[in-house]
């Protein structure tokens, strides 16, 4: 297994002991001494001292190593001064695949540090052509670590629904998918958008200080629980009813397994779900609008 721009015994700590080394399996009832763990990333994190393998890439050469990867998995030459320009010699680089290939199971966990950095979506891109690659000499697959609670979940609903994961846009009718350009980021980054309506997220603590700029420049709901930092700069904050413990719902962990979750407490607040229906049944009741020739709105 390969951890990737991410350090998962800070961030992720019962993913070691509940889900990957440390679990005996069916087919590796050895637990930890049937697994090669290996760790990728710009600097030498606590997770270090559980790799077997921790290969110190330069800060933005994610997607040369990801490259570099994908010609020698189909043997073609690599100039080793393109090698060490990454920060890491050609025979790593080869020892890397070696184990790659030589594995009956292999999956690549890849986290912000690969996601969000100098390459953002061409680096995940680069990380899934990889994985499905690998699965000409062996089986491997690639999932992202994610940062907050039931992100998988919408990128499940998103999948059933539309076919893409994320960076979805459905502004002529039917799904475009095109990272980058229609990610959530991207678009508060350029300033494309002019409203925004927030569930389940907080930006406002995590997006780049542009899209948090923009944001409070355009009018904002956000449908929350409790005050956030995206709520505080926010025109709405409808106050919900916090899902597992006064709502019911579907969690999703990052292996997509999905978790019904039913409520302990009672709550005087409606649920997210409640919102968004009376949401849509007021914008039904209004009439329809399309932009005439000469640019006049005119209803249908």
């Amino acid at each position: 297994m390969i951890y990737w721009g991410g350090n998962p015994a800070e961030c992720h700590p019962r993913h070691f002991t509940k889900y990957t080394i440390m679990q005996k399996g069916k087919f590796v009832p050895n637990g930890r001494k049937g697994r090669t763990m290996v760790l990728v990333d710009i600097r030498e994190t606590p997770s270090a001292k559980a790799a077997d393998l921790f290969l110190q890439i330069r800060p933005g050469k994610d997607f040369e190593v990801l490259t570099i990867l994908r010609a020698l998995i189909k043997n073609q030459r690599v100039d080793s001064r393109i090698a060490e320009e990454t920060g890491l010699t050609l025979e790593q680089l080869q020892n890397l695949v070696d184990r790659m290939k030589n594995a009956r199971f292999g999956i690549i966990f890849f986290g912000m540090g690969l996601s969000m950095t100098r390459g953002k979506h061409m680096n995940s891109a680069g990380v899934l052509m990889l994985a499905a690659e690998m699965n000409a000499y062996t089986k491997f697959v690639a999932m992202p670590m994610r940062g907050h609670g039931n992100v998988t979940g919408s990128d499940m609903v998103l999948r059933w629904s539309t076919g893409y994961p994320f960076g979805v846009n459905l502004c002529r009718g039917y799904p475009r998918f095109n990272p980058g350009e229609f990610s959530t980021v991207d678009l508060l980054v350029r300033g494309d958008i002019d409203a925004a309506l927030i569930l389940g997220a907080d930006p406002g603590a995590t997006m780049p200080q542009p899209g948090i700029d923009h944001l409070a420049r355009i009018p904002t709901i956000v449908l929350d629980p409790k005050v956030t930092h995206t709520s505080r700069l926010a025109r709405v904050h409808i106050t919900t009813a916090a899902t597992g413990i006064s709502a019911p719902g579907t969690v999703y962990r990052m292996d997509e397994i999905p978790l019904p979750l039913r409520p302990a407490l009672k709550s005087p607040y409606p649920t997210d779900e409640e919102v968004i229906r009376r949401i849509r049944e007021l914008v039904a009741k209004k009439p329809a609008w399309n932009e005439t020739t000469n640019g006049e709105l005119a209803t249908v």
